[in-house]
């Protein structure tokens, strides 16, 4: 069996490294979640380029139905035809559109399939999936034709915790929380994206970044991402360690703190906690 150890990109924690093999070995769809921008979503593509498997993607918005997943039939398409006289309006299959899940179903090779963010779909979204990805099959009832895995795919779902999910949904996956990373971790994730980053200014921009999480009230913390890009604007910018170091503790903002930052309230609240220090210090 293929295993997956993370890539040369990706920093995979032994913990999350056990998870992933564990769903490919039990043969179970892999439930992730975590806060958002801790690299949910790019896990899949990591395990696709891990194992060398095609990857296929399901974005889930708030209007999608399990049914789109399977297939949808394009009934509008056949009545245009018709008008126009096509002889293709006999046969309709030429009207059923495959979704992901048929992609993956009859795939040459094994894909990874990611279904993401599916918290974001109706709360009965999950069960409606339940018997395929179960039984790895599905029936279209306008062909009388039954769709089975040539392969069984991996399966990535992710979820970003905004309603639960089916208790019933829930014990056909395997489970696993991404935890935000620890000083260290995040230290070695910052060196696969920025390999030649002077070590003060890795030291000052965690230190920050990780005060910054700290600060009580926050409506939204700065993320793995988010971060990311802080430090790409640090070094566009030619920002020294120095700056941040020394930054004035009367401002408390950091320098193009719009990359960390994304809301109007926690701004507001950086700018009242300044307020607050200066009237101490007075």
């Amino acid at each position: 069996m293929q295993r997956f150890d993370g890539t040369d990109t990706y920093v995979a924690t032994p913990d999350l490294q056990v998870a992933v093999n564990a769903a490919i070995a039990l043969e179970r769809p892999l439930l992730v979640k975590g806060e958002p921008g801790t690299g949910k979503t790019i896990l899949a593509h990591e395990i696709s380029r891990c194992l060398q498997k095609p990857l296929l993607t399901w974005h889930i918005k708030s209007t999608s139905k399990a049914q789109q997943g399977l297939y949808e039939y394009d009934a509008v398409s056949r009545l245009r035809d018709g008008q126009l006289g096509d002889e293709r309006v006999y046969d309709i299959a030429n009207y059923i559109v495959p979704g992901k899940l048929w992609e993956a179903f009859e795939a040459a090779e094994a894909p990874v399939l990611l279904i993401d963010e599916i918290d974001k779909a109706d709360i009965e979204f999950p069960n409606d999936l339940l018997l395929e990805l179960d039984r790895m099959e599905f029936y279209v009832y306008e062909t009388r034709r039954t769709i089975s895995a040539r392969h069984r795919p991996i399966v990535v779902i992710t979820s970003n915790n905004e309603k639960e999910l089916p208790d019933a949904f829930l014990r056909r996956c395997f489970f696993h929380y991404i935890r935000f990373p620890d000083r260290e971790t995040m230290q070695r994730i910052i060196d696969v994206h920025f390999p030649e980053l002077k070590h003060e200014l890795l030291h000052e921009s965690l230190t920050i970044f990780y005060d910054i999480r700290e600060v009580p009230g926050l409506k939204k913390k700065p993320s793995t991402s988010e971060l990311l890009d802080w430090i790409k604007l640090l070094l566009v910018e030619d920002i020294s360690p120095d700056v941040l170091r020394t930054r004035d503790p009367a401002k408390l903002i950091p320098p193009l703190h719009g990359a960390l930052l994304k809301n109007e309230q926690d701004v507001h609240l950086f700018e009242r906690l300044a307020f607050l220090h200066r009237r101490e210090r007075g």
